[in-house]
């Protein structure tokens, strides 16, 4: 989620310790962890390099006992969403560290997205583009899972995976883009090899951060990459939805009806998570956010927003040191990833 506030975040890559120090706390978690992953392995310099930079510790360690994968309700619950491994991405991508636009921590979390992508027998597309920035050209990619469908039309799902640009702190965005990006994996590995009515699109975008200060052209660089690219080749007037998710793993969860979202759409998914009894989560206010899903918005695309931007009460870490793994609920994760699967469920009937 970009700058909102005038904030103005100039990047400079951690040091070496730090990228240490972030991947010994995470991979310990994703080894040990009730969980775990296979495989993993710390070798003597991570594993010795713990006891360093608390602060930068801090940043990566998910709390006592990693509390935020135990509440994760049943796959069976939750259409087979599964809220632990959804958390586990979270987790991967939190252990390569700040990921910038530009960044090797990034291209290290675009490696694991493709990754994660193919085992799951999705088809991708890459689209590897220089944006201009207020900081100099920059490398991006935008990574596109295709999902066939009957007709033409297509389903659109969304999220960011860059974080935000600091040099003054440690900021790992577990959050903000972590939380949205382990959301889509999970839903690639549940529709990937479905054939539906309609295609289902899966966009994971670079460059929604701003690089200085947020701005029309200092901001979404992905999202407007893909919008324009998708106009030139004949394909945004087939999108019929387009459902875009960032913030939604927060412990203290409630989505507003974001003001600027297509609201027939927001209907549409309110209704559903009312069906699914989350009427507590999907709460009926508004509020506003500038995002990714503007630049569809502006192209005449029906796009909406699903994001906790409440500042005051559930999100006060957005844009800090203090966006980190321990933040995080599998519960909500899974609720989210649920509520984004029965929507797309109800837009194939249409």
């Amino acid at each position: 989620m970009g700058s909102r506030a005038g904030i103005k975040d100039n990047f400079k890559l951690p040091t070496r310790m730090t990228w240490k120090l972030l991947s010994a706390q995470v991979a310990l978690f994703l080894c040990v962890g009730p969980f775990s992953l296979t495989g993993c392995k710390a070798n003597s310099d991570e594993a010795h390099g713990t006891a360093g930079n608390s602060a930068v510790a801090s940043a990566a360690a998910p709390g006592a006992g990693h509390r935020g994968a135990d509440d994760a309700p049943a796959p069976d619950t939750t259409g087979g969403f599964d809220g632990k491994r959804a958390f586990e991405h979270v987790a991967r991508q939190v252990g390569f560290g700040p990921r910038p636009s530009g960044s090797q921590a990034l291209a290290q979390t675009q490696d694991y997205i493709l990754t994660q992508l193919k085992s799951d027998g999705c088809t991708t597309e890459v689209d590897a583009f220089n944006a201009d920035t207020p900081i100099g050209r920059l490398p991006m990619k935008n990574i596109l899972v295709k999902i066939p469908g009957d007709d033409a039309s297509i389903i659109l799902l969304g999220t960011h995976y860059d974080s935000l640009l600091r040099h003054d702190i440690t900021f790992v965005g577990a959050d903000d883009s972590g939380s949205s990006t382990a959301v889509m994996l999970e839903l690639a590995r549940l529709l990937c090899g479905k054939h539906g009515k309609h295609a289902v699109w899966i966009a994971f975008f670079d460059g929604e951060e701003a690089m200085k200060d947020w701005s029309e052209t200092d901001s979404r660089y992905g999202s407007r990459q893909m919008a324009a690219r998708l106009a030139a080749s004949g394909d945004l007037p087939k999108i019929k939805a387009f459902l875009l998710a960032d913030m939604v793993g927060s412990r203290s969860l409630h989505f507003a009806r974001e003001s600027s979202s297509t609201p027939s759409l927001v209907d549409l998914m309110w209704a559903t998570a009312a069906k699914l009894r989350y009427s507590q989560i999907f709460v009926n206010t508004s509020s506003g956010a500038q995002d990714d899903h503007d630049s569809f918005l502006k192209r005449k695309v029906p796009s909406m927003d699903v994001i906790d931007f409440d500042r005051e009460q559930d999100v006060p870490f957005w844009h800090t040191a203090d966006d980190t793994l321990d933040k995080i609920s599998a519960r909500s994760l899974a609720i989210s990833g649920h509520v984004f699967l029965e929507t797309v469920n109800e837009l194939q009937k249409r």
